[in-house]
This record gives C-alpha cells, sequence and structure tokens, in this order.
C-alpha cells in the first residue's frame, strides 16, 4: 500500500476516475494500485507521479506499520480460526 499517493490524491481533491480517464488507465486497474492489490510498473509510477507533481520516491515509499488490504484480511482470518477453537 502506498499511503502517499493515497494522500496526494485527497489533497489535490482529484476523484480516482478523473486520473484513470486522462492517463487512460483502467479505472479498477488504479484502484487496485491505490489500494494496494496490484503493483504499479515503472511507467504507471512515472505517469502517476508527474500527474500529481511529485516525486516518484516519496509517492511510492512504502511504510511498515501501515498495513495492506491483504495482511488485514489474513489477520482476520485467523482471528476468526482462533476464536472458534
Amino acid at each position: 500500500m502506498y499511503p502517499n499517493l493515497k494522500l496526494q490524491i485527497f489533497k489535490l481533491g482529484i476523484r480516482q476516475n478523473q486520473i484513470a480517464r486522462e492517463l487512460k488507465f483502467c479505472e479498477s486497474q488504479l484502484s487496485k494500485i491505490i489500494n494496494g492489490y496490484r503493483e504499479p510498473s515503472e511507467g504507471e509510477r512515472k505517469l502517476l507521479a508527474d500527474y500529481l507533481n511529485v516525486e516518484e520516491g516519496w509517492l511510492f515509499e512504502q511504510h511498515e506499520n501501515v498495513p495492506t488490504p491483504q495482511s488485514m484480511f489474513f489477520s482476520t482470518l485467523h482471528g476468526a480460526k482462533s476464536g472458534s477453537d
């Protein structure tokens, strides 16, 4: 997950569908990148950084303590199993 990507989109007040349309991304593809379900290609990273007018390194910086959707899902599954034992 890239919290700075979500933050920058929020700060600029831009909708995901607007970004997708202007960058010629599939809306679901962009959503998956933003929400951490898909790793962006180098070209996609550059396009997004340029569009959002920020450094690519900052935009795609990953933070250790931010849970990913996948880790939250598996944590929930593990918790459900532990609670029923």
